[in-house]
């Protein structure tokens, strides 16, 4: 299982990468991506959707389960990644690269882990 250091995470397992300018990149972990499967599906609100921080974001779909993906911010959806939604085994393959939505005019964010803190989550799970 991989986790970078240049990262924040939630409980949840989603990651969050802060792009600067207000903007933070998200999408779901290397342990959630082994834990869910092969990744057939992906779900995703649209550009200029809001989000909030612990609340439904959209949902992945396996061949083992459907999950909810939680938004670890409350902001405005900017972009999301039409390429994932057009192949979503790429989470599979690289989850880190593979983000979901870039989130903009963020107002709140839930608890967020460093790498360290996430990798304990991990242990326990």
């Amino acid at each position: 299982m991989e986790v970078r250091e240049e990262l924040k995470y939630t409980k949840t397992h989603e990651w969050v990468r802060d792009l600067g300018d207000g903007v933070y990149e998200i999408g779901i972990t290397d342990f959630a991506q082994s834990e869910l499967g092969d990744i057939v599906f992906i779900n995703l609100p649209a550009a200029d959707d809001e989000v909030t921080a612990e609340e439904t974001l959209g949902d992945i779909e396996s061949v083992k389960a459907v999950s909810d993906i939680y938004s670890p911010v409350s902001g405005v959806v900017c972009e999301i990644n039409e390429e994932v939604v057009d192949a979503p085994e790429a989470i599979n393959n690289t989850p880190y690269e593979a983000w979901l939505i870039r989130v903009k005019d963020v107002t709140d964010t839930v608890e967020l882990l460093d790498a360290a803190q996430y990798q304990e989550v991990c242990e326990h799970e």
